[in-house]
Parts: C-alpha cells; sequence; structure tokens
C-alpha cells in the first residue's frame, strides 16, 4: 500500500485549496483574462466516504478542548472570523486540541511520538482512493506532520471495540502547513470503514475528506428493491456533457435537494444537442422504475428527458460503444420544481444508465429504482470478498457453511476476481470429496449464499 503526497496549495479566502499553486485571487491570468483555478487531484471527483450526509461520524478523539472534532466533517469549506473568542479562546472552525506539555520541568516538551487522534466511521464503507488533509485558517497552531490509519469493523463497533482493532496506515507520518489543503493519493484495493487521524504532537485540522468508490456488502443488499444509481450504494457519476454550474455527482447524492445549488445544472446552449450524465450502477440490476426530479429548478428545467441503459458486464465500454445503449425511458416532457416518477418496462439488465435532458438545464436528483440480477450481485460479492481483511472474509465463508480449514485455504487464494476463477478455487478445496459428493455439495453451496457463483 502506498500514499502519493499530491502537490499542497495555501487556502484562501475561506475555501481549502487544491493541488497546485493557485493565483492570488483577482490576479489577472493572460491577456488580462482572470486567473485559472488551481488543478485538484484526480481523486477529489469521487465520493467523500467521510460525509455526513452519507452517514460518517466522529466517534472518538483524545482531545478537543478548542474545537470539536466532529467540525472535520462539516460539508461547507472552514471559515475563520477574526477577533470571535469564547471561553477557551479564538473559536476555530475545525478540530484544535490543547498544547501538549512534556513530563516534567526538566522535559517540558513532548515527545517526538506524542500525538492526538480522532476516529471516524465513515459513512459508506468503500475502497479509498485519496485524502485531504485540511489546515484552513490553522497558522500558528497547525500540526507538525499528520497520519492517517484505517480499518474494517463489521457491524456497529463501539470506541472500545475499535481500539482493539486491527489498523492499517493508509498515509504515512507526513510533514503539513498550515492554512493549505494537503492531498494525498492512496493505492490501496482494501475495503474499509473507519479511518483515524494521528496529528503530532497536537494542535488543529480544519477539515477531513476521505475519497473513494463505495463497496457495500452485498448480504446487506439481498432481495432488496434500492436506488441502484444512489451514492450509498455504490452508484457514481461517470462523466457529463456540462458541469457549469453545479457537479453531475449532486444527481445521486443522498436526501433530496434542499436548493437549485444542490442539483446539476448545465450553461445556457447556442447550438442544437443536448446535455447528458452517465452513471455507473451499484451492480448490474433490473431498472424498474426512474425519478427525475426538477425540484427547484422553476425556470431552468429541461423540456423533456429520455432514459438509456447499458450492460458492461460482458466487457464493453459504455464510453465508447455508442451502439450498446438502448433506451429505457422514451423522451418524455418534463415539467419545472416537479418530482417525476415513472415505471420502466421489463427488460435487459443495465450496469449504467444515461440520462439525456432536452436541450439543457438542471435536474435535482435521479432515481433508478430496482433489484440486483444474479449476475450482478455475484460480480459484487466477489469485488467485496477480495477487498475486506483476511479475518473478516474468512469469517463470511465459514458463516455461509465452509469449515475454518475451508475458509481459510480459500481466503488464502484471493483475489478471486472473475466468477470462473472463484469457482474453480471452490472445486479445488480440500481434503477432496467421496462417492456420495457431499462435502462438494455442501462447499458449492456455501460459494452461491456468500458469493453467488
Amino acid at each position: 500500500m502506498t500514499t502519493v503526497p499530491a502537490q499542497s496549495a495555501p487556502a484562501t479566502a475561506g475555501t481549502p485549496a487544491t493541488a497546485g499553486t493557485p493565483a492570488t485571487a483577482g490576479t489577472p491570468g493572460a491577456a488580462g483574462a482572470p486567473a485559472a483555478a488551481p488543478a485538484r487531484a484526480p481523486f477529489t471527483e469521487l465520493v467523500n466516504l467521510a460525509s455526513r450526509a452519507l452517514g460518517a461520524g466522529v466517534v472518538a478523539t483524545n482531545e478537543d478542548t478548542f474545537a470539536d472534532a466532529e467540525n472535520l466533517l462539516v460539508a461547507a469549506p472552514a471559515e475563520f472570523r477574526p477577533h470571535t473568542f469564547g471561553h477557551k479562546g479564538q473559536i476555530m472552525d475545525g478540530w484544535e486540541s490543547r498544547r501538549r506539555r512534556g513530563a516534567s520541568a526538566g522535559q517540558p516538551h513532548p515527545t517526538d511520538e506524542d500525538h492526538d487522534w480522532a476516529v471516524v466511521r465513515l459513512g459508506a464503507a468503500g475502497v479509498i482512493r485519496g485524502l485531504v488533509v485540511d489546515t484552513a485558517h490553522f497558522t500558528g497552531n497547525y500540526p507538525e506532520s499528520a497520519s492517517v490509519e484505517a480499518a474494517s469493523i463489521p457491524g456497529h463497533p463501539s470506541p472500545a471495540e475499535l481500539a482493539d482493532a486491527q489498523w492499517v496506515e493508509v498515509l504515512p507520518r507526513t510533514p503539513l502547513r498550515g492554512d493549505t489543503a494537503h492531498e494525498f493519493a492512496v493505492d490501496s484495493a482494501a475495503r474499509f470503514t473507519h479511518v483515524r487521524l494521528n496529528i503530532f504532537p497536537d494542535g488543529g485540522v480544519a477539515r477531513l475528506r476521505v475519497h473513494g468508490e463505495v463497496l457495500p456488502d452485498p448480504r446487506d443488499l439481498d432481495g432488496l428493491t434500492f436506488d441502484l444509481a444512489a451514492q450509498e450504494h455504490g452508484g457514481v457519476a461517470e462523466a457529463a456533457s456540462d458541469r457549469f454550474y453545479s457537479s453531475p455527482h449532486n444527481l445521486n447524492a443522498p436526501g433530496r435537494a434542499s436548493v437549485m445549488g444542490e442539483g446539476w445544472e448545465t450553461r445556457r446552449r447556442r447550438d442544437k444537442a443536448n446535455d447528458w450524465v452517465r452513471i455507473a450502477l451499484a451492480g448490474g440490476g433490473e431498472a424498474l422504475a426512474v425519478e427525475v426530479d426538477t425540484t427547484h429548478f422553476v425556470a431552468n428545467a429541461p423540456g423533456w428527458a429520455d432514459l438509456a441503459g447499458y450492460d458492461a458486464s460482458a466487457g464493453g465500454d459504455p464510453a465508447a460503444d455508442a451502439d450498446g445503449w438502448f433506451p429505457l425511458l422514451p423522451r418524455t416532457r418534463l415539467q419545472p420544481d416537479t418530482r417525476h416518477r415513472l415505471r420502466l418496462a421489463p427488460g435487459r439488465p443495465v450496469t449504467h444508465v444515461r440520462i439525456d435532458v432536452h436541450p439543457d438545464g438542471g435536474l435535482a436528483r435521479l432515481r433508478i429504482t430496482g433489484r440486483l440480477t444474479e449476475a450482478g450481485r455475484a460480480a459484487l460479492a466477489l469485488r467485496w470478498f477480495d477487498a475486506v481483511p483476511a479475518a473478516e472474509a474468512a469469517a463470511a465463508l465459514t458463516e455461509a457453511g465452509l469449515t475454518a480449514a475451508e475458509a481459510a485455504e480459500l481466503t488464502a487464494a484471493r483475489p478471486l476476481g472473475g466468477p470462473v476463477a472463484a469457482r474453480a478455487a471452490v472445486a479445488g478445496l480440500g481434503p477432496s470429496d467421496g462417492p456420495d459428493g457431499e462435502h462438494s455439495s455442501r462447499r458449492r453451496s456455501a460459494a452461491w449464499r456468500l458469493l453467488g457463483i
């Protein structure tokens, strides 16, 4: 597992900065044009697994006397209001611990290993692709360095259980700068449910973002009809024709939009084309209904919309294979400020959908109600099984019906990859079977129960 630091930049005007060095606000760029915004690390386009909207929370910290650790997860950029003092000093929009002291008058300074920490329960378990540790507005009180650990703990663990968990370092101890959004790419295929931010020796961090790919436990979705496009289940807005006013990632965000700015809105078209968003679903599934929501879009809702589907389970590329798309919903008239609930005819399974709006405008949300197909559920289960810790994978196999020895052997064979390799691994489990095939039958049943193969 490796972590690649991205170039950090000073935060300005209360907004966390991004990778690269931005020009000062208002400084002209080439030919008198405004300077371009600094480029952000690619992983910041992925879902923030530590979003409170998804259900994230700070479950434990050793110290937050000056400012609550819960501020780490606030969605809005950190703000600073000078000369606003409470009983403990300047009120800071972030997490800030007290100043550490040494053990005695002869040793007044903290040791090199002294540190404060905060544990965050991710709103959705998943694979971490990048971290943002933002020290916005912390200038004389930021930590000297920080590290981040992650763990996968099934269920709803208590702080005591989290303390005893097996933690993996995803960001080694790294120097920090004040008033800076530090972006770190993480190279790991593991699935995690919690992260722990460590700051050395003390100080303040304004925000923590944990970007990645949601990877749900397939057993939680068994037998359910749910929103296949939702971020909380693993749906991702992969591409869009336009994101001038707001992000297409808002389309499948949790909850309902409270204002227009929480939806997706395009610029006004001056040609004869139309705008669209492509979404990768949580898994291959059967789409049963769609909700096209124009709430808050009163004078800028699209006039019409249509929905297409794509099945990439055989390896096709929805970005390149224009002929592979098929209609799910014909072009349908839309009304402003309205939730349109529309049933879809039963048809082919889909792994992706594309909403086309005509000619332009904005949508608050897009919901695709459906259920996983057997193949979709199996593909999701194999991804999950290959990503969880070995102990968790083995426990799930024994719960499904394998012996402890069989579970250990199959877990050691990871990554299983696709269904063919997974079936071969199950068939190769020892000991060999007798004439009645009892062990083989039990093993196949257990593999089907957990992995759908």
